[in-house]
């Protein structure tokens, strides 16, 4: 076989490959859309995927504001200010001045907001935790460190 052949083949055995990942990432995509409406509900009932993504982020930065979560997001600061009231009108989230600039306000999960939070997640990591326990240890920081260099474009 020439070299040619030997590299369309593996140009071909590469797109197979990619196409097979991007599948399962639609799996993937569906399940995970399907677990946060899932985790949404259970935090507050009719609560919305969306709403229950920004405060998953607000929980996961700890304190921030209204810009950096805009930022964090990729979304419209108007459309955040009504999610976050939403969110505080719940008890999940709580507003502060933010002593670094007067004219914004640090965003935070509130005591009551982390334990509906922790309640909702807990079917889902045993799930999790079920799933890979089979799996080494090395397998599972394996693909922590392969998804995480997907999603930044770089090379594991």
């Amino acid at each position: 076989m020439s070299i040619a052949m030997a590299e369309l083949e593996s140009s071909r055995a590469r797109t197979e490959a990619v196409r097979a990942l991007e599948a399962e990432f639609g799996e993937l995509t569906s399940e995970f859309r399907r677990l946060l409406a899932e985790n949404a509900h259970r935090v507050s009932p009719g609560m919305l995927p969306g709403a229950y993504k920004v405060f998953t982020t607000i929980v996961r930065h700890e304190t921030t504001t209204i810009s950096a979560l805009a930022e964090t997001l990729l979304a419209d600061k108007g459309q955040l200010s009504r999610t976050v009231r939403e969110l505080e009108t719940l008890g999940l989230v709580s507003r502060a001045p933010d002593p670094a600039d007067g004219r914004s306000v640090l965003l935070s999960p509130t005591p009551e907001g982390l334990e509906r939070l922790a309640a909702a997640r807990q079917p889902r990591e045993d799930g999790l935790i079920t799933a890979v326990n089979r799996w080494s240890i090395d397998d599972i920081v394996r693909l922590t460190e392969l998804l995480h260099a997907l999603a930044r474009g770089t090379t594991p």
